[in-house]
């Protein structure tokens, strides 16, 4: 299709001498510049009306109806000075970018000023070639059971979202939902002529049900029916439909193989950054058989602070993290009942809180004010391993449940054969803008900080901290890649996926190697900082995912490591004895962090340090013990289904009044509560921008206490 125009496509670097290229051409003539063929769809009907092959203003292409190319990617769209109230849903929710379009600019169709100017979406569901990815009518009879449900429940979970925004009619609309895989996507947004409810989604579902494949097609159809009562609420719909997804998902054979690997870089004589695993934690598995956690937890820290601090933040958020996540699968081993994905995601928020808490306990007790503070981005999946009762014959399996939890601009990717999704948002400045509706997202990059983060853990109090926690299902072979910005940065991984990436999953490629080949990549090209790099191959094939046995979990989760992360001097003294952190990896001022008793040091400071972490073991341990407690008394109260909203007695559903509702993402921060931005890496200040709300001024109580700089 591209090659049928005779028009120039034009290379991106503004300094190329001669910019002009042939369409078709993947590669600058003159700079060797990868070209880029940026598709955006147009809305209104009068862009259904313009011809295709037409030239508008000198720069978009239409390639089909509403199908536009921009032959001049380089430049600026058109955007008015103050941005039309229509598009602030975009704006809000760019947290759900995975399945929301976003605004590219404005074009007016003609010269005359009464032209009529449509609006150009970017982020929307058009493949490398100018077409449409299917919609979902026409990609369901052809797909599986599981990934059917799995495509209703992606619908639900942004039933919310789209709701608060008045735009929930744009999932009544079968053309307007477009799939990608196991993903859904939004072709745009619509506000509608009157306010949907879910038995108006009912009504849409219950035209696919009559398509859906047997194993799933009369459950769907209940479910169906129960949208239409007025009685039923939200909670019970996605309790229902969520049972019938991870039923179906254990169903699946899963494989994992995970590799990760740190690097200092070129340029730097630290390494800020932590990940987990890597060849010593396997190596420590092997040899003592204490780590029950590989290949089910990955993670990558990302240190916050200079190596005076940020080294020791990202290695205590690792081992402290490992700990509590001990904790949790012990628990979570022992309940007969399923745990719901609400209340998956509110443990997951409390361990991040308290690890929080324990980074910024360091900095109390050593001092740490201002920019001093150390801190660390976070970017951690869990492979949750429920085990489901798929019938009376068949015995439990994998329940297939992949949590994200992401605090920072560490990143997670998931990457097919055939597409690489970016499965996080970058707690910065920028998102936070585009989520305020203050700029478009292109216009965010301009400014000076958009790189700076907005949050990490330990800087501030949890009090602040607002992490997000997605839930997805495995079920299609793929690679979950998890890398700090020394990979990311400048789009590095999006542009790399495909030398990597099917290469492993056709068996052409190790994992390992292809993880060597990511370091290498952002050593040439982002060599001014660390890389981290985690990798997991999830395979669907027969070999069965052997799950860990609930008496080993519980005891080791009993050991003395988890009582010390309660004690950061005590964890990073075991560590340092165990091998885990080779001292000669850490600077001086490293060591006085994690080693205070180590250091001969004035007899008041050594009073004043051994005050603090010994009510911080107490607190920590009653946040442990009653997260634990908490487990255990919600297996115990096993809520009685209420006759008028569930379905049939064989499957109960919790009483809806007291089932918390499952959402893909942790609610976003309110333009209050965001907190106080950290500076991007060198900057010495950062001054306040012109778009700067109250929302940017911290508290009194800690507007005097900036936040460290981002290594």
């Amino acid at each position: 299709m591209i090659s049928s125009f005779s028009e120039p496509i034009y290379c991106p670097n503004l300094s190329c001498p001669d910019p002009r290229n042939t369409f078709g051409r993947q590669h600058c003539a003159a700079c060797e510049t990868d070209l880029i063929y940026r598709y955006v769809w147009v809305v209104g009907q009068a862009a259904e009306e313009v011809p295709t092959g037409k030239v508008i203003a000198d720069r978009y292409f239409v390639i089909a109806p509403q199908i536009w190319l921009d032959s001049r990617p380089a430049l600026p769209p058109s955007v008015p000075e103050q941005l039309p109230d229509t598009i602030m849903p975009y704006l809000h929710l760019y947290p759900q970018r995975l399945h929301t379009p976003e605004v590219y600019g404005y074009c007016a169709l003609g010269e005359a000023p009464e032209a009529a100017e449509v609006l150009l979406l970017e982020n929307v569901p058009i493949n490398n070639f100018g077409s449409l990815y299917p919609s979902i009518l026409q990609a369901w009879s052809g797909t599986t059971a599981t990934r059917q449900v799995y495509w209703l429940w992606q619908m639900l979970q942004l039933w919310t979202p789209l709701s608060e925004q008045g735009v929930a009619s744009s999932l009544l609309v079968p053309e307007n939902l477009r799939v990608e895989g196991w993903r859904v996507r939004l072709l745009e947004l619509h506000r509608g002529n009157f306010v949907p409810t879910l038995r108006d989604l009912g009504d849409v579902w219950s035209g696919l049900v009559e398509s859906a494949q047997p194993e799933v097609q009369s459950k769907l159809g209940e479910i169906c029916q129960f949208m239409r009562r007025s009685s039923m609420n939200f909670d019970a719909i996605a309790l229902e439909l969520n049972d019938l997804l991870l039923e179906q998902a254990a169903k699946l054979p899963l494989h994992l193989e995970v590799v990760g690997m740190t690097d200092t870089g070129p340029q730097r004589s630290q390494n800020e950054d932590s990940c987990y695993p890597v060849a010593a934690d396997f190596q420590f598995s092997k040899t003592s058989g204490g780590d029950k956690l590989i290949p089910y937890l990955t993670m990558v820290c990302d240190g916050v602070g200079g190596h005076e601090g940020g080294e020791v933040a990202s290695q205590l958020a690792v081992q402290s993290l490992k700990a509590l996540i001990q904790n949790l699968l012990a628990e979570i081993a022992e309940q007969e009942e399923l745990m719901t994905p609400t209340m998956v995601i509110k443990q997951l928020e409390e361990i991040v809180r308290v690890v929080n808490n324990v980074i910024s306990a360091q900095n109390n007790e050593q001092g740490k004010e201002l920019r001093q503070r150390m801190g660390t981005t976070l970017v951690m999946a869990l492979q949750l391993p429920q085990k489901v009762k798929i019938s009376e014959d068949l015995p439990s399996n994998n329940s297939h449940e992949l949590y994200l939890v992401n605090v920072g601009d560490s990143r997670a990717y998931w990457i097919g054969r055939n597409y690489c999704h970016r499965l996080t948002v970058d707690d910065d400045v920028a998102s936070r803008e585009v989520q305020l509706g203050h700029c478009l997202y292109w216009e965010t990059q301009l400014r000076a900080d958009a790189g700076a983060l907005t949050q990490a853990l330990g800087t501030r109090d949890a009090d602040f901290l607002r992490p997000t926690i997605q839930r997805f299902i495995i079920e299609e072979e793929g690679l979950l890649l998890l890398c700090s910005d020394g990979l990311s940065d400048n789009d590095w991984v999006e542009q790399s996926w495909e030398n990597y990436g099917p290469e492993v999953l056709e068996g052409k490629m190790s994992l390992e190697a292809a993880v060597q080949s990511w370091i290498r990549l952002a050593n040439e090209k982002n060599g001014y900082d660390n890389t981290s790099v985690v990798a997991t191959h999830c395979r669907m094939s027969p070999e069965r995912l052997v799950l860990f046995d609930p008496a080993v979990a519980s005891a080791t989760a009993s050991a003395p490591v988890s009582a010390s992360v309660s004690l950061p001097p005590s964890l990073a003294a075991s560590l340092q004895k165990s091998g885990r952190i080779p001292e000669s990896q850490l600077s001086e001022s490293s060591k006085q962090l994690l080693y205070p008793e180590t250091s001969p040091a004035p007899e008041p400071v050594q009073k004043r340090r051994s005050k603090l972490p010994l009510p911080l073991l107490a607190v920590l341990g009653l946040i442990l013990a009653g997260g634990g407690l908490g487990l255990w008394v919600q297996s115990l109260q096993s809520p009685q289904p209420d006759p008028a909203q569930v379905p049939p007695p064989e499957t109960p559903a919790p009483i809806p009044s007291e089932t918390p509702s499952p959402g893909a993402e942790s609610p976003s921060p309110s333009p209050e509560s965001t907190p106080a931005e950290i500076p991007p890496p060198d900057s010495e200040s950062l001054s306040p921008a012109p778009e700067s709300t109250p929302a940017e001024i911290p508290p009194p109580e800690e507007a005097e206490t900036p936040l460290p700089s981002a290594e």
